[in-house]
């Protein structure tokens, strides 16, 4: 995630990496002010080798599996991962993770 931000994000705008602990969990969020996604794309971000800008390179756009392995990453914790964006505002991505015997 902070690979992502850090690649859709102007060298002159900062990435927040936040970790937060609430009940039942730990919260780690990851926010750019990057391009943002566009609605109509931002449901599909966590599918494997789904990508928003296929217009890219491979240099610097990817496979698009990063995401798609942060989620199963997450799911593999018992957690969940979501992402929230306003296109031409950036975008940041949620982790949940629950603490042992909190669920």
């Amino acid at each position: 995630l902070i690979d992502n931000a850090i690649k859709y994000s102007a060298d002159e705008h900062p990435v927040s990496v936040r970790a937060l602990e609430e009940a039942g969990g730990l919260l780690i969020e990851v926010e750019d002010s990057g391009a943002g996604i566009p609605a109509r794309d931002l449901p599909r971000v966590f599918e494997r080798f789904y990508r928003v800008d296929k217009s890219r390179d491979r240099a610097r756009g990817g496979t698009g599996l990063g995401l798609a392995i942060v989620r199963h990453i997450a799911l593999l914790h018992s957690g969940d991962v979501s992402a929230r964006s306003v296109e031409g505002s950036g975008s940041t991505f949620s982790i949940h993770i629950p603490t042992p015997g909190s669920d």
